[in-house]
């Protein structure tokens, strides 16, 4: 369908852009094995894949044409993706990602309740992964004095 393809477009835009943005993160004092520029760069690489099958994939003959998803929930999905973005350090990875999975979940059919517990234990789950197993320093934000406790 026309509107996959064009929602590939924009994830490879997305990815590309991505990428190189992450070029230009170095970490002033070396003490991960990665480096700040690894997480950012699987993303893109994630997202670009997403977006080839999405352009590339084959039209599908003799199966029912699915339901469409509305192009304001994608807006509202890539819209969300953006804020999260920018209130990633100021509120941290938690609390963020959180808030971020409200109306992603949503957006694919999910209830506000369950799509905010979902998004507490991603993101309270992904953080201590990172932080505490991978050591890969995320920022806790506004959570910083409740997550420096546990």
């Amino acid at each position: 369908m026309l509107s996959d393809r064009i929602l590939g477009a924009v994830c490879l835009l997305l990815a590309v852009s991505m990428a190189w943005a992450a070029q230009s993160y170095v970490a002033e004092i070396s003490y991960e094995p990665v480096g700040p520029r690894a997480f950012p760069m699987l993303l893109a690489a994630l997202l670009a894949a997403g977006g080839l099958w999405l352009v590339f994939k084959p039209a599908a003959e003799g199966q029912a044409r699915y339901a469409q998803v509305p192009l304001k929930l994608v807006a509202l999905t890539l819209g969300t993706v953006f804020v999260y973005a920018f209130a990633f350090e100021t509120l941290g990875f938690p609390l963020a990602t959180a808030l971020m999975a409200v109306p992603v979940g949503m957006a694919f059919g999910g209830r506000p309740l369950k799509c905010l517990a979902a998004g507490v234990v991603l993101g309270v789950g992904c953080f201590f992964m990172f932080d505490r197993l991978l050591d890969v320093v995320l920022p806790a934000g506004l959570l910083a004095p409740l997550l420096g406790a546990l």
